[in-house]
């Protein structure tokens, strides 16, 4: 419990000293998670190319994109590497994302973030840091991304 408080805490006044930072890129929140998805193990600018990609096609949406094969989406996403995995994590989350919430970001928002965070490790191909990314920067939820930044700053100020 005392980590809690002194992690809202440094939350609290990091947010309060530089406000949002809009550090994620992306136009919508959809884009946001799709981004957060073909980052896993690339550079984000391979992800710009391939986020280019979809738009560029007219199919940056839920719908749009599960409706196109396999085959098309992992061609347009090609640049972000690992295309083939990439492509079933891509068609796994717009399966739950399109079944569970009728492709709407709004009642991904209204979840709780511990049981969106579990619903997010649920679909296949979402880790952690994807889940975390997700309730972060696209549903605006206040939690810490952990990954390895985050593990060395914190271990650093003992917490």
């Amino acid at each position: 419990m005392r980590k809690t408080k002194l992690l809202n805490d440094a939350y609290g006044r990091l947010y309060g000293f530089f406000g949002p930072q809009k550090w994620w890129p992306g136009d919508t929140p959809f884009e946001v998670i799709v981004g957060a998805i073909l980052t896993q193990n690339t550079n984000w600018k391979n992800v710009e190319r391939a986020i280019a990609n979809l738009k560029r096609d007219g199919l940056l949406s839920a719908k749009k994109l599960s409706e196109i094969s396999p085959a098309r989406l992992a061609n347009l996403i090609r640049p972000a590497g690992y295309f083939r995995v990439k492509t079933k994590r891509l068609k796994n989350f717009l399966n739950f994302f399109c079944n569970d919430y009728g492709g709407r970001i709004a009642g991904m928002k209204s979840e709780a973030a511990d049981a969106m965070r579990e619903k997010l490790l649920s679909v296949n191909g979402i880790g952690p840091e994807t889940a975390d990314s997700i309730l972060l920067y696209a549903l605006e939820k206040p939690v810490f991304v952990i990954d390895a930044y985050t593990k060395r700053i914190l271990s650093r100020h003992y917490l």
